[in-house]
């Protein structure tokens, strides 16, 4: 870690240690007025059980807001959530918790526990909670929690602490037993690291489809045959009454005040602070006589106040490795990224000033600012759309989950829908016939609403079933059970899978003839051309890394990494075409290679192998834990 890395990591170090021990308690800041404002779903209500354990909303919304913060930071925000929904990573998260809750309730079984005193030793262990090797005291431990947002309470965050920990006893008690010979090491080093060189023909199958006929009585044979690969799945065909997110939200209206107050209760996330950009010098004191460095400083300090080149100098003199080569600039900053003596000279500088000599923990500094970026905040006008769109959004979102709940409690069954639907104003819509695996017209892409179409009884509605366009209510109308197609219906695929078997058979055997006529000959490349064909040389690679110029893929991998130098591979199959393989050389890492990486090497499949041990286990505990889940209240924390 360089000096402006320490430098700047005290506003944010609880923030990474957060993210370092314990990876399943994830704090982080989301504006109020985004949340659902009626009805939302209490931070104690529970969303599952998981024996006598629970998740509450508390615990989902935390993981569930960070990683879709996160997701819109790298996606830019529009669209984020849709798309965060559309992946199912609402129920992937509430995975994860439950099977936290299955550990831990694992753990008190077995009498797995973690003591105050671990968990005291564990919290002062933290790097990013020490300063010059010790603990940074109560006092200042309490701040940075309160620095969170939303802010934390030492014993919610010891929770955590503890919690992460008996994971990790349990994990060890499990899987500690689990060991890595040397032979296996050696021998997952050389698969890592061996590389071949191959030369490389391809026999194209859209050279040979000419050649290629079909007639009739080959086609019904064909058929007849293959009968099976064209059977119609059972297809359902439902009606629906769907509450329309999008058609709430046209219908919303926000007023002119509340987008005011969202803006007054919010003003930070319009608001851009003042930041600068600032270049240094610094002489570090750490293991050096401190009159030393400074007499060092005052004379490179004199050279900076006498006109000499202040890049130069830091390239020359900083001992800032991570902006020594940047001839000292520390790029654009805002107020607390840098420890606080260094942040309040810089921002006292006017820019072209050379700074005083600034003491730190870390040295003496030389600071010169060279632009200031005055705080901007945009204005209401500027953000106006935004935040009603934010809020009608909002609003309808809460307005649909209040109504599917009103609409759930009067439907009894199918001969309900139209009566419910009229009654709030909606159309009970009828799809088409779709498989299983296909999307419910009207609906979007949504699985659960195809597969709970096909577990419905006649006359049976379903439960309030979340779709991207809102939330749907399904009754089955219609059926088509799973039947083989007449040829007529499919002869065309069937001419065309047809065709493409016959091309597959006239490739394979001129392979075979190839591959024949090289092994009999001296010289691979001259052969291959002598018959016509074109000649691929790739540079050596490893597995998994194919030379673009080759595109080798899986199976030419394999036959290339199997076979001994100077050796022609049987026919590789590759889609419709076929390629053939010469080994040209190998190179095997080397004995010190092996050496060095053989403990790095070791911690990686000790863990990759006691991970899936450990999940195998957890599947199996997970059997004893009856789990349970409230989709409507999952709905609400996601609303």
């Amino acid at each position: 870690m360089t000096m402006l890395d320490r430098m700047r990591r005290h506003k944010g170090w609880l923030k990474w240690s957060l993210a370092l021990v314990c990876l399943a308690f994830v704090v982080f800041y989301i504006p109020d007025f985004l949340q659902p404002s009626s009805p939302i779903a209490a931070p104690t209500d529970v969303i599952a059980t998981v024996g006598d354990r629970q998740v509450t909303v508390a615990d989902f919304t935390r993981v569930y807001r960070a990683q879709l913060q996160a997701l819109q930071a790298s996606y830019g925000g529009t669209g984020a959530e849709d798309l965060f929904r559309q992946l199912g990573m609402d129920r992937q998260i509430l995975d994860q918790l439950i099977d936290e809750q299955a550990g831990l309730a694992e753990a008190e079984r077995l009498g797995i526990g973690v003591s105050d005193a671990e968990v005291r030793a564990t919290i002062l262990s933290i790097p990013a909670l020490q300063e010059n090797g010790a603990f940074i005291g109560e006092t200042r431990y309490r701040q940075l929690l309160q620095l969170q947002n939303p802010p934390m309470t030492p014993a919610q965050f010891e929770d955590s602490v503890r919690r992460t920990a008996v994971l990790q006893k349990l994990q060890a008690a499990v899987s500690q037993w689990i060991t890595v010979s040397e032979d296996e090491l050696r021998d997952e080093h050389r698969q890592r690291n061996e590389k071949v060189k191959i030369e490389l023909i391809t026999l194209s199958a859209d050279d040979y489809r000419s050649q290629v006929e079909a007639g009739d009585a080959d086609v019904a044979t064909y058929f007849e045959a293959h009968k099976e690969t064209y059977r119609v799945p059972e297809k359902r065909q439902v009606r629906y009454l769907l509450v329309d997110v999008e058609k709430l939200r046209e219908t919303t209206e926000v007023a002119p005040r509340d987008v005011e107050n969202a803006y007054n209760d919010q003003i930070d996330q319009y608001s851009t602070p003042e930041e600068i950009q600032a270049s240094h010098i610094l002489l570090s004191t750490e293991g050096r006589d401190e009159a030393a460095v400074r007499a060092e400083a005052e004379r490179v300090l004199e050279l900076a106040r006498a006109g000499g080149d202040f890049a130069a100098l830091a390239t020359e003199h900083s001992d800032d490795e991570g902006s020594a080569s940047q001839g000292g600039d520390l790029g654009f900053f805002g107020r607390g990224r840098m420890v606080p003596e260094f942040e309040e000279t810089a921002f006292a500088l006017e820019p072209g000033v050379v700074s005083d000599l600034v003491r730190t923990q870390y040295g003496f500094h030389i600071i010169k600012v060279t632009e200031k970026k005055p705080a901007v905040v945009r204005s209401l006008d500027e953000v106006r759309e935004q935040i009603a769109d934010q809020l009608k959004w909002q609003r309808a979102q809460a307005q649909a989950e209040q109504l599917s709940t009103t609409i759930a409690g009067e439907l009894t069954g199918a001969a309900d829908l139209d009566r419910v639907a009229s009654v709030h104003g909606l159309t009970v819509q009828e799809s088409g016939l779709f498989a299983a695996s296909e999307p419910l017209a009207g609906l979007g892409f949504s699985t659960e609403a195809s597969s709970t179409a096909f577990m419905l009884a006649d006359g049976e509605v379903s439960a309030a079933i979340r779709t991207p366009q809102g939330y749907a209510f399904l009754a089955v109308s219609g059926r088509a059970e799973s039947a083989l197609p007449d040829l007529e219906a499919v002869k065309d695929q069937v001419i065309e899978d047809l065709a493409d078997e016959k091309v597959r058979e006239l490739v394979r055997a001129a392979a075979d003839t190839l591959v024949a006529t090289l092994r009999g000959a001296t010289d691979f490349a001259p052969a291959a051309e002598r018959a016509g064909h074109t000649v691929k040389t790739g540079d050596y690679f490893a597995r998994g890394a194919a030379p673009p110029d080759l595109g080798v893929n899986p199976n030419i991998e394999a036959a290339a990494f199997d076979a001994e130098v100077g050796a022609i591979s049987d026919p590789i199959v590759v889609g419709t075409s076929v390629s053939i393989a010469h080994v040209v050389d190998r190179q095997a890492p080397t004995a010190e290679e092996f050496t060095a990486a053989i403990e790095t090497l070791r911690a990686e499949m000790l863990n990759e192998r006691r991970s899936r041990f450990f999940g195998a286990y957890m599947d199996q505990v997970k059997q004893r834990f009856p789990v349970a889940i409230d989709p409507a209240t999952l709905a609400r924390a996601t609303a």
